[in-house]
């Protein structure tokens, strides 16, 4: 009977298999919140068929967490702009903003929600930051997957460093810097060379 009263105290040290780790509540939340993107995308022009394209088994989109749509603002908070955004479409946008959760991020998909895109006109809003404040800028018409991808994990890269200033994704390469990189060099006739970065006046 002595012996199953008498109590033991063993301390436990690190260095014995019993891993541990250390981290703050802020950084633990940040890699959270990058991981479980609930996306809520409004489509409106041709880049619908490049986000389709996106969101197929093909590119994976799932391994980034963020393969879930929302069609629910309150139930999301990645907004993905997806094509041209009229002036009639602008408080639609604003008013499905101001519903998502907080926080929220929003993703600019293609040159027309980025700029307007080649809309040069009264009805076009130049670029969706005219109504509600973008995250990420991917150009493009359309982008291609890759350069989604790269929007997306800069968006993630952003979430995690708690960035919230604007960011746009760069190409990958130089067209000027490094031609013949998928830049098709044009000829003004059998004579000239082709026409580059520092050669591009059309005289003659």
């Amino acid at each position: 009977m002595g012996e199953l009263t008498k109590t033991t105290q063993r301390v436990i040290d690190p260095t014995e298999g019993q891993g541990f780790a250390t981290t703050r509540f802020q950084d633990l939340l940040a890699w959270a919140q990058k991981y479980s993107l609930f996306m809520y995308p409004y489509v409106t022009a041709c880049c619908g068929m490049e986000f389709m394209a996106v969101t197929s088994p093909r590119y994976d989109l799932a391994r980034f967490g963020a393969e879930a749509p929302r069609f629910s603002p309150r139930q999301s908070d990645l907004l993905w702009v997806v094509g041209t955004i009229v002036q009639r479409q602008a408080p639609v946008l604003k008013r499905i903003y101001e519903q998502m959760a907080e926080p929220k991020w929003v993703l600019a998909f293609g040159t027309c929600a980025s700029c307007g895109g080649f809309y040069d006109n009264y009805a076009t809003v130049a670029g969706i930051d005219k109504i509600i404040p973008c995250d990420v800028y991917i150009p493009g018409c359309p982008p291609r997957p890759e350069a989604v991808f790269d929007g997306l994990m800069l968006l993630q890269d952003k979430i995690q460093r708690g960035d919230r200033t604007p960011a746009i994704v760069k190409p990958r390469f130089d067209p000027v810097v490094e031609p013949g990189m998928g830049v098709v060099p044009l000829r003004r006739s059998r004579t000239d060379g082709p026409i580059t970065g520092r050669n591009r006046s059309l005289k003659g």
